[in-house]
Protein backbone atom coordinates (compact mmCIF):
# COMPACT_ATOMS: atom_id res chain seq x y z
CA UNK A 1 0.00 0.00 0.00
CA UNK A 2 2.82 2.28 0.73
CA UNK A 3 4.44 2.22 -3.00
CA UNK A 4 1.06 2.75 -4.32
CA UNK A 5 0.34 5.48 -1.90
CA UNK A 6 3.67 7.16 -2.53
CA UNK A 7 3.09 6.73 -6.63
CA UNK A 8 -0.25 8.48 -6.25
CA UNK A 9 1.31 11.41 -4.57
CA UNK A 10 4.21 12.04 -6.86
CA UNK A 11 1.24 11.82 -9.53
CA UNK A 12 -0.36 14.31 -8.53
CA UNK A 13 2.61 16.51 -7.17
CA UNK A 14 3.60 15.93 -11.01
CA UNK A 15 0.56 16.95 -12.44
CA UNK A 16 -0.28 20.00 -10.32
CA UNK A 17 3.63 21.39 -11.60
CA UNK A 18 2.60 20.54 -15.28
CA UNK A 19 -0.47 22.14 -15.04
CA UNK A 20 1.04 25.22 -13.67
CA UNK A 21 1.19 28.73 -14.81
CA UNK A 22 4.88 29.11 -14.13
CA UNK A 23 6.88 27.70 -11.55
CA UNK A 24 5.68 27.25 -8.22
CA UNK A 25 6.91 27.35 -4.69
CA UNK A 26 6.48 24.54 -2.04
CA UNK A 27 3.67 26.08 -0.68
CA UNK A 28 2.06 26.62 -3.66
CA UNK A 29 2.63 22.77 -4.71
CA UNK A 30 1.14 21.72 -1.37
CA UNK A 31 -2.09 24.01 -1.25
CA UNK A 32 -3.13 22.87 -4.93
CA UNK A 33 -1.83 19.01 -4.53
CA UNK A 34 -3.90 19.03 -1.55
CA UNK A 35 -7.49 19.63 -3.40
CA UNK A 36 -6.85 15.88 -4.74
CA UNK A 37 -4.89 14.34 -1.54
CA UNK A 38 -5.85 16.31 1.82
CA UNK A 39 -4.08 14.36 3.89
CA UNK A 40 -0.69 15.49 1.91
CA UNK A 41 1.91 16.98 4.33
CA UNK A 42 4.38 19.24 3.35
CA UNK A 43 7.46 16.61 4.58
CA UNK A 44 5.60 14.48 1.18
CA UNK A 45 5.77 17.52 -1.05
CA UNK A 46 9.58 17.82 -0.14
CA UNK A 47 10.80 14.66 -0.63
CA UNK A 48 8.91 14.32 -3.69
CA UNK A 49 9.72 17.41 -5.31
CA UNK A 50 13.68 15.91 -4.61
CA UNK A 51 12.92 13.13 -6.04
CA UNK A 52 11.52 13.95 -9.46
CA UNK A 53 14.63 16.94 -9.73
CA UNK A 54 16.50 14.03 -9.16
CA UNK A 55 14.44 12.10 -12.14
CA UNK A 56 15.22 14.77 -14.92
CA UNK A 57 11.50 15.26 -14.56
CA UNK A 58 11.28 18.79 -12.92
CA UNK A 59 13.99 21.57 -11.67
CA UNK A 60 14.09 24.22 -9.15
CA UNK A 61 14.34 27.97 -10.73
CA UNK A 62 15.25 30.33 -7.78
CA UNK A 63 13.17 33.70 -8.10
CA UNK A 64 14.30 36.45 -5.90
CA UNK A 65 15.93 33.74 -3.31
CA UNK A 66 13.13 31.64 -3.78
CA UNK A 67 13.13 28.57 -5.30
CA UNK A 68 10.50 27.23 -7.26
CA UNK A 69 9.62 23.92 -9.43
CA UNK A 70 9.00 23.70 -12.99
CA UNK A 71 8.76 20.76 -15.47
CA UNK A 72 11.42 20.03 -17.29
CA UNK A 73 12.21 19.74 -20.89
CA UNK A 74 9.80 23.08 -21.73
CA UNK A 75 13.04 24.83 -23.75
CA UNK A 76 14.00 28.21 -23.65
CA UNK A 77 12.20 30.27 -21.41
CA UNK A 78 11.62 33.27 -19.09
CA UNK A 79 9.88 34.46 -16.08
CA UNK A 80 7.06 37.56 -15.51
CA UNK A 81 6.83 38.19 -11.66
CA UNK A 82 3.52 39.77 -10.84
CA UNK A 83 4.29 42.35 -8.19
CA UNK A 84 0.74 42.59 -6.78
CA UNK A 85 -0.29 38.73 -6.28
CA UNK A 86 3.35 36.76 -6.07
CA UNK A 87 2.64 34.52 -8.89
CA UNK A 88 5.38 33.95 -11.35
CA UNK A 89 4.39 32.85 -15.40
CA UNK A 90 6.47 31.28 -18.02
CA UNK A 91 6.98 33.59 -20.87
CA UNK A 92 7.56 31.85 -24.25
CA UNK A 93 9.25 34.52 -26.02
CA UNK A 94 12.45 35.59 -25.41
CA UNK A 95 12.75 39.52 -24.58
CA UNK A 96 16.78 39.40 -25.04
CA UNK A 97 18.43 38.58 -28.23
CA UNK A 98 22.16 37.36 -26.85
CA UNK A 99 22.07 33.84 -28.51
CA UNK A 100 25.05 31.26 -27.23
CA UNK A 101 28.45 32.83 -27.96
CA UNK A 102 27.43 36.62 -28.19
CA UNK A 103 30.73 38.78 -26.55
CA UNK A 104 29.06 41.26 -24.20
CA UNK A 105 31.44 44.97 -24.48
CA UNK A 106 33.93 44.20 -22.09
CA UNK A 107 34.73 40.74 -23.57
CA UNK A 108 31.94 38.92 -21.82
CA UNK A 109 31.06 35.92 -24.11
CA UNK A 110 27.46 34.69 -23.87
CA UNK A 111 26.63 31.30 -22.62
CA UNK A 112 22.93 31.61 -21.37
CA UNK A 113 20.90 33.80 -19.88
CA UNK A 114 17.75 34.05 -17.45
CA UNK A 115 15.67 36.94 -17.86
CA UNK A 116 12.47 37.98 -14.78
CA UNK A 117 10.44 40.38 -15.90
CA UNK A 118 8.60 42.27 -12.86
CA UNK A 119 5.19 43.86 -12.96
CA UNK A 120 1.65 43.45 -12.71
CA UNK A 121 0.12 40.31 -14.20
CA UNK A 122 -3.23 40.55 -16.54
CA UNK A 123 -5.68 39.83 -13.07
CA UNK A 124 -3.98 42.44 -11.39
CA UNK A 125 -3.64 45.05 -13.87
CA UNK A 126 -7.10 44.53 -14.75
CA UNK A 127 -8.42 44.29 -10.84
CA UNK A 128 -9.79 47.76 -9.67
CA UNK A 129 -8.92 48.78 -5.84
Amino acid sequence: MTATRSTRQRDVIARVLDGAEGPLAVGDVLARAQADLPGLGVATVYRTLKLLTEQGRIHPVTLDGETRYEPAGRGHHHHFSCTRCGRVFTLHACPVALPHGTVYPGGFIVEAHEVTLYGQCPACAGARD
